[in-house]
């Protein structure tokens, strides 16, 4: 019976991609200690502080990662409205001064004890989850326009709008694109969808603009001479270290922006960092890691027979890789200046947990995509 039920040829299919994701993601994560470790060697207490912290944090994300591979998707469905209820709340009170705590102007962080979470981040997992599942569970409807279009864009809307007012512009960005890239591939109609993308990256615009800090980053990245030493001064600091760096790097350890001349240099900058001690082979191969982590992933999706799997594993997927392109494209001077971290190599311990949360939710749906037509569960 047991022999019966196994599939060993389609368990070797789907495990291979997944391991291939999962080792991909180790490995990036392993080697952003070594250039933690290397970014603070002009500060050897400081660097020792945030290779440790980052360790911890990474066994931590290990260990959900492997629970997020465990866990029964479709029974945890009907859990989902209350992770998104939480969410909500969660990003309700970080707001209030006396939960939340303030960084820079920014209120996003829960403090416990020695260490901070970011609450965005945590949302993001609930906010794929949610939106996966509804749209799955309406997929008969999704060309109407109230419960094809109208109800999963509140949904967005609200997550979106309580991360802008933290404000991170940022995550609310990636969060609104990865929320209206998985309605157009669940099927809502385009005639909705390009009016509110327009709509939505007018009023975008628009905040951007009233807020004096961020439209003075956009100009800023508009005229790089005539802000050097001002608005675009982290990223000229930025593209002095990837021309220091030529093609093979000056050595780990050896790099000179970290020494307090690029800020941010161990989160947001970190690439750079990588550009200066390792060279263009190291920050190229970078590239192709991820590249080639959204290809397989992309492409192994089509094995999915439920739209709440494939919603799951797609926004998992665009999340990490989305994530990745903003940082990169904001370190090359590609994108306006924006803090968002490099996933599995910044430092940072919340986006490094969700990160790997991903990668067992992506991992989880492999998993059970090689299990026989029969175990197979039906779409809601």
């Amino acid at each position: 019976m047991n022999q019966a039920r196994r599939n060993p040829a389609g368990e070797l299919a789907h495990a291979g991609p997944g391991m291939l994701l999962f080792l991909a993601s180790v490995t990036l994560a392993l080697f952003g200690l070594v250039v933690l470790f290397s970014a603070g060697l002009s500060q050897p207490q400081v660097a020792h502080s945030f290779v440790t912290k980052q360790a911890c944090w990474l066994l931590i994300a290990l260990v959900a990662c492997g629970m997020a591979t465990r866990v029964d998707l479709e029974q945890a469905r009907g859990l989902v409205w209350g992770i998104g209820g939480v969410s909500l709340l969660a990003l309700i009170l970080v707001l209030v001064p006396y939960f939340g705590h303030e960084v820079n102007g920014a209120r996003r962080w829960f403090r416990l004890g020695p260490f901070s979470v970011q609450v965005s981040d945590f949302v993001k997992v609930a906010f794929v989850l949610v939106l996966a599942h509804y749209l799955a569970a309406n997929q008969r409807y999704l060309k109407s326009f109230q419960r094809g279009f109208l109800i999963p864009s509140a949904i967005i809307t609200s997550v979106v709008l309580l991360i802008a007012l933290e404000p991170d512009y940022g995550t609310a960005f990636l969060a609104a694109s990865v929320g209206g890239l998985l309605l157009f591939l669940a099927g809502a109609r385009m005639a909705y969808l390009l009016p509110a993308g327009a709509l939505g990256l007018a009023l975008f615009s628009l905040a951007v603009r009233l807020d004096p800090e961020r439209w003075d980053r956009v100009t800023s990245f508009l005229n790089l001479e005539d802000h050097r030493t001002a608005g675009a001064y982290q990223l000229c600091q930025a593209l002095l270290a990837f021309g220091a760096g030529g093609l093979g790097g000056v050595g780990l350890g050896n790099g000179r922006q970290q020494m307090t001349f690029l800020p941010e240099a161990h989160t947001d900058f970190i690439f750079p960092v990588i550009g200066e001690e390792m060279g263009f082979f190291a920050t190229s191969t970078i590239l192709l890691v991820f590249a080639v982590f959204f290809v397989i992933g992309l492409c192994h999706t089509r094995h999915a027979f439920t739209l709440f799997q494939f919603l799951t594993a797609v926004g998992a997927l665009l999340f990490v890789t989305l994530q990745a392109l903003i940082n990169l494209g904001v370190a090359t001077g590609c994108l306006p200046t924006k803090g968002i971290p490099l996933p599995f190599i910044s430092y940072g311990g919340s986006n490094l947990v969700v990160m790997f949360l991903f990668i067992g939710l992506i991992l989880n749906c492999f998993r059970s995509w090689s299990e026989p037509l029969s175990l197979r569960p039906r779409e809601l």
